[in-house]
This record gives C-alpha cells, structure tokens and sequence, in this order.
C-alpha cells in the first residue's frame, strides 16, 4: 500500500481507503461478512475509513468503531459526517445553515458519532451535504472550533453534492476546511477545472468517492440489472440513468488494456491525478478488498490510454433521482 499527505493536516493516509455506505444497511449487507473485509483492508495497509451517521442510522459507525478496537495498536484515520437536520439529500439553493447545520444540531451529532463509535475523538468530520452560501455564516466555525478545542474533533471537511463541484470552492478558498470529499471517476472529471486547483492552492485534502460511478465503471450492469426492494439503486437506476450508464460503459470497454479488469483502470485513472489524497471504493466482499487494493502502487495507466479515457467525461447536472 502506498500512502498520501492528507492536505495540511499531514497524515499518512492509504492513497485507496474505504467507503462504508454499503455496509450500513444496503441490502445483502452482513455484519460478520463485513468485519472480516474491514480487517482484511487493515492487514493489507488500509488506514482511511470513511462513514456516516446516516449509514444505517450509525450502524456503520459503530463497526468501525469495533476495528478500530480491534487494531488499537494502529494507526487508523476516522471519517464520519454529520447528517442534515433536515434530513434532506442533497442540500438544496434554498436550504439555510438552520434548515441544516445548526450549531447543536453538529454538536449533538458529534457526539451521538463518538458514542457509535466508542472512541474519544474523530479525526475528519464532515458536513453530508454543502452549500456554498454558508461559507458566510461563521456559526458552524465556532461550533467546531469549540469541538476541536475540547479534542473531540481533530479536522473538518465537506461532503460535497453529486455532480455540484463548484459548490465547495468558496468553502475551500475560505480556508475554513481541511478536506474535501467528492464523485470523481472517469466519467465525472469536473472536479479538475475549479475545486482541485483552489485545493491545491490551500492544501485542502480531496478524498475521492464513487469511483466506480455507483457500480457503472465495474462493467457489470445492463440494462436489465435489478436490486431487491428498499435498496437505494432502484431509485437511482432509473431507466433514464441504467440505461445511459450501461451505454457509456459498455464503450469504456474495448479501452481496458490487457490483464486489468475495469475496475482496476478506474481506481488507476483516479490515483495517476497526484492531487487525490484517497481514493475510497466501497467495499463489502474479501475478494473486493484484495482486488482494489492490489492497484495501489500499480504502474501509471500510458499517456495515450488516458488521453483516451479523458474523452469519456460524462457532464452530468443534478436530477430528482440522482440523489
């Protein structure tokens, strides 16, 4: 495993992390299944565990609290969020700070994190959703420089919207933030014009989510491609996204060189961006565990392939199912 300067804090973070969306509550998730690829991703190097509250409503906090226990004589970086009041994702123009992140709605959920995940403090947390509009209201500064002050909070970041990500680089030019999380893959590039310059500039992390554009870039959907009831990719694959989706891969795939899968070329087009601190697929499966983190220190994808995959960016703008 190779590792990354995580932006101006200066941790050694996993340049491949792990993502615990799907492990807290996605349908076909199991726990016993899911301790033993969390620690398999700790043995083969993985350091940087991202999750949420609203992940199973802080079940998945709580199973990364049992690894990192488990592992006490490691090192293992901490990511959580805090979920919106308003319970609404994603945030939208006319949400205010009130409506969403008020500031004993981030303490409370502050602690309700470190009581999930029994540890005395966090290293990241991060606003599940962001608007741009809030940089100007200093109350969610004060609020987590308090936290930060009694150590209950090491760093703060922002999660950013999918498919917004102008809508953090006033955040990140305020120098307010330490990181940054957002969709970038293959299809989604946009993050290369604003945001990463302005991270760079201030030395704000950038965490790396949905690699594999919420299964797309794996290769594995068609258009036929079904979920069991209640889970969250029926409502985000809807005919319109599916059938799109499927199309672009489907071209993506005469690109794959000779002895990688399509999921190691994503997770390597994002990792040759030196700007990216981590890079967090999610992962619920052993097998995936080893097949994702096997591409750390892998070679560089040819200049020629990437010119190639640059051509495939897909500008997207949000919809009401691209929650």
């Amino acid at each position: 495993m190779r590792y990354r300067r995580f932006g101006r804090m200066d941790w050694q973070v996993s340049e491949i992390g792990y993502g615990m969306w799907g492990l807290g509550g996605w349908t076909g998730s199991d726990d016993a299944e899911t301790m033993r690829s969390l620690q398999r991703a700790v043995d083969l190097g993985c350091n940087f565990f991202d999750t949420a509250w609203a992940y199973g409503a802080g079940h998945s906090e709580k199973l990364l609290g049992n690894l990192v226990r488990a592992n006490f004589v490691k090192r293992l970086y901490t990511a959580t969020k805090v979920p919106p009041k308003n319970f609404r994702w994603p945030s939208r123009r006319e949400d205010s700070l009130d409506d969403c992140y008020p500031a004993g709605h981030i303490e409370e959920y502050v602690h309700r994190s470190l009581k999930n995940l029994g540890l005395e403090s966090l290293d990241l947390i991060q606003f599940h959703t962001w608007e741009d509009a809030w940089e100007e209201d200093h109350r969610w500064v004060k609020v987590l420089d308090d936290l930060r002050r009694q150590g209950l909070v090491r760093a703060v970041g922002i999660s950013i919207n999918r498919w917004e990500p102008g809508n953090g680089v006033r955040a990140v030019r305020s120098g307010l933030i330490d990181a940054v999380q957002v969709i970038y893959n293959i299809f989604d590039q946009n993050p290369e014009e604003e945001l990463f310059p302005a991270c760079q500039e201030m030395d704000v992390a950038i965490i790396a989510r949905v690699p594999f554009d919420e299964g797309t870039l794996t290769g594995t959907l068609t258009k036929n491609s079904r979920w069991p009831k209640g889970d969250w990719r029926n409502s985000y694959f809807v005919p319109e996204n599916l059938h799109a989706s499927v199309e672009r891969a489907e071209a993506l795939k005469p690109l794959v060189p000779k002895g990688l899968t399509m999921p190691e070329m994503a997770l390597r087009f994002i990792l040759d961006n030196p700007l990216v601190s981590t890079v967090i697929p999610g992962m619920r499966k052993t097998a995936h565990v080893e097949a994702n983190l096997a591409v750390s220190g892998a070679p560089s994808l040819p200049p020629d392939l990437l010119a190639q995959l640059k051509r495939h960016r897909w500008d997207r703008t949000p919809t009401k199912w691209s929650q």
